[in-house]
């Protein structure tokens, strides 16, 4: 398994707990602009600016969000 760094993995941690929140609540503005915003924090992540990652590369960090982690569950305000 490929190692990311650490604020790659927190974004990625936080984009699914909020994603997972969306889908409980949907509607919620604030979450929609955190999911915005942490997509575009993981995406455009200065690790990734040599070259793009592999689809398998965004299959293990895609994992690693969805692994339970030190994440706060509660809704973003």
């Amino acid at each position: 398994m490929r190692t990311f760094p650490d604020d790659l993995a927190q974004a990625q941690r936080e984009w699914s707990a909020t994603y997972r929140q969306l889908a409980e609540h949907p509607g919620r503005t604030e979450l929609r602009r955190r999911l915005y915003r942490l997509s575009t924090q993981t995406f455009f992540h200065p690790s990734w600016q040599r070259r793009r990652p592999a689809p398998a590369a965004w299959r293990e960090l895609c994992a690693l969000g969805r692994a339970d982690g030190p994440v706060n569950e509660r809704p973003h305000r």
